[in-house]
């Protein structure tokens, strides 16, 4: 019998940006075990925004574990025109994060 999972369909709506990819060993009695961990930003720039970090022994399914996690927990960030209309300061684990409303044509500056 054939073992078939479900792969849900791919959400073509979200533009996806992968921020960071990190390599993670863990010492065992039989040698090192190395994991991947892969940190994604998705959005569909019109105002939602979602932040995954998925793991996993290779790096595309921890990057896909990541991008899942982002679809599922979308947040609303308000838009005006092509800035956001105030400053907004947010915490997420033990991460801030600083947003200021900019200029068009200042690009992004991190």
């Amino acid at each position: 019998m054939a073992n078939y999972r479900y792969q849900p369909p791919e959400n073509k709506e979200f533009a996806e940006k992968v921020v960071q990819v990190n390599r993670v060993s863990k010492k065992t009695k039989g040698g090192n075990r190395i994991s991947f961990s892969a940190l994604v930003v998705v959005g569909d720039k019109k105002g939602r925004v979602g932040v995954g970090l998925g793991k996993a022994k290779d790096v595309s399914s921890a990057m896909r574990k990541g991008s899942t996690y982002a679809q599922k927990h979308l947040i609303n960030v308000p838009i005006k025109g092509t800035t956001i209309p105030h400053e907004m300061r947010i915490k997420w684990g033990a991460a801030r994060m600083l947003l200021k409303p900019a200029p068009a044509g200042s690009g992004v500056i991190a």
